[in-house]
């Protein structure tokens, strides 16, 4: 006998199957919904509300990050930097990303976000050291509030999470703030973390810096969402779609969810829309799949030229503030320049430093073979010495 041949059953009764008995949405939908256009300020009536000393320390750092993406890329050309993964047209997003953070709270970046470290704070020299193949992290993550930079796509997002969810059950105001591309979405660490972090209420921003492409793969071939903020609906947290190139705006989006993170809100799913000008790494070759006619119709909305519109129309941008402006971002690359350009002592042996806390009887075994062998090397030039 079948469920529907049963005493009381409703084969007879209708043809269509009973509801789910007392079903309804857990959440309200709506109000997590991004909005349908990236939310702007710059060339529109609410740029003229936005406080002068906010757009020139956006205006500073933009000019300094992009000056660092030059000089960075430089370096590889001189192969004092194995790889560089530019930011260059990204800028906005680096910096917002950096201000929107107060000191306590803790930066989670891929391997992209350099640029964000060092507004942070981070000596431009230390966050370059992972990317020179020198050492490990290359600065203290604990001391500077920055995660290690993250290689692998999005693995970062679920530690953020546990350090977020962590530090509420400690009753510890903090707010962590991890960034990812927009291919890092399509890795299931980005999925994990996020219902993670929306069950666990946890006080977590993630930023998606959209910038067009997963190294070669545009984003239509990845995902057939109407934007990646949507996403953040089905995990039952607040999508923001925003013009990452609008410096301001994004200052303002990740702000407030931050603040609201902090008060205790949750998390917040942030898409940022911009575009990567430069190739995805010095290693690779742009041309391939994309048209220098896309690359120059995004040259046009640069974040720096449309926050310096914003400055001239509002008499700040002077030859005076310009001037200061270049040669700090200068002094930044000249330092930069030469520190890179001298030669480190590196230990071999430092390869197993700090991987454990106590090292494991692998590690100490290869630790042993590595030492005896740079001692059989040390021997017979010392011999060969007058």
């Amino acid at each position: 006998m079948t469920v529907l041949e049963q005493p009381g059953s409703s084969r007879n009764k209708s043809s269509l199957p009973a509801p789910p008995p007392d079903w309804r949405p857990r959440v309200d939908p709506t109000p997590l919904l991004p909005d349908a256009e990236p939310y702007r300020l710059l060339g529109t009536a609410a740029a003229q509300e936005l406080d002068a000393g906010l757009l020139e320390r956006l205006y500073v750092q933009l000019v300094r990050g992009r000056r660092y993406n030059a000089q960075a890329t430089a370096l590889t050309r001189q192969g004092r930097l194995a790889v560089y993964p530019s930011s260059t047209g990204q800028e906005a997003c680096q910096v917002a990303a950096a201000l929107a953070l107060e000191d306590r709270d803790w930066l989670f970046p891929s391997y992209r976000d350099t640029l964000t470290a060092v507004a942070r704070g981070l000596d431009p020299v230390q966050a370059l050291t992972l990317l020179r193949g020198d050492w490990h992290t290359g600065y203290d993550p604990h001391e500077h509030r920055i995660a290690p930079l993250c290689t692998p796509l999005a693995t970062q997002l679920p530690h953020a999470v546990g350090l977020a969810h962590a530090a509420r059950l400690k009753g510890d105001d903090v707010v962590a703030l991890a960034m990812v591309g927009d291919g890092g979405t399509s890795e299931g660490d980005f999925h994990e973390a996020l219902n993670f972090a929306a069950v666990w209420q946890a006080p977590v921003v993630f930023l998606v810096q959209n910038n067009g492409f997963a190294i070669s793969v545009p984003l239509a071939k990845q995902s057939a969402a109407p934007s990646l903020a949507h996403k953040a609906v089905g995990y039952g947290m607040p999508g923001r779609l925003v013009d990452g190139n609008d410096a301001p705006a994004l200052h303002e989006v990740l702000s407030e969810a931050v603040q609201r993170a902090r008060r205790g809100g949750g998390p917040t799913l942030i898409e940022a829309v911009t575009y990567r000008i430069e190739a995805h790494t010095n290693a690779d070759d742009a041309t391939r799949y994309r048209t220098d006619t896309e690359v120059e119709t995004w040259r046009a909305h640069d974040p720096i030229a449309l926050l310096e519109h914003e400055l001239t129309a509002r008499e700040l941008l002077t030859d005076a503030f310009v001037g200061a402006t270049r040669e700090g971002a200068e002094q930044l690359a000249a330092d930069l320049r030469e520190r890179m350009n001298q030669d480190p002592v590196l230990d071999p042996m430092d390869l197993f430093t700090h991987v454990y806390a106590e090292q494991t009887s692998q590690l100490r075994e290869q630790a042993a073979q590595l030492r005896a062998e740079l001692d059989a090397e040390e021997t017979p030039a010392q011999e060969a010495r007058p």
